[in-house]
């Protein structure tokens, strides 16, 4: 769940998430500081909910274009953008066919970064 200082995202918006993500099955989701998120195999990032913003993970190219639509910088923390994220307009939000367009864009990318090492747990 997310910490008081963090909006939770609409429940309309969680289940437009769900129903998008069910046409990419090969996607990993999972929870993000309590917002639901989708990864790739290799634990890389593809799309997630922030609030009510439904975030992508792009490439540069991918990024200004997006940003040509109306797409704005995604700060988690007010001053902190994150780099290579935007937020999607809510009009790309709301269709069918151009969320799914982001929603590819993203994962191609995301799949294109190099494979994340593994993080070594503290023994305890």
């Amino acid at each position: 769940m997310p910490s008081p200082q963090m909006p939770t995202s609409p429940p309309a918006l969680i289940e437009r998430f769900g129903l998008v993500l069910e046409r990419f099955p090969q996607l990993e989701r999972r929870q993000m500081f309590g917002y639901p998120a989708a990864f790739v195999a290799d634990g890389h990032l593809v799309t997630s909910l922030h609030g009510s913003s439904w975030i992508v993970r792009l490439s540069e190219p991918d990024l200004e274009e997006l940003r040509g639509l109306g797409g704005t910088d995604f700060e988690p923390m007010p001053g902190r953008s994150m780099r290579g994220f935007l937020r999607l307009p809510t009009d790309i939000v709301e269709d069918d066919d151009a969320i799914a367009e982001w929603v590819t864009r993203a994962e191609m990318h995301a799949a294109s970064l190099p494979p994340k090492k593994p993080r070594k747990r503290p023994r305890t």
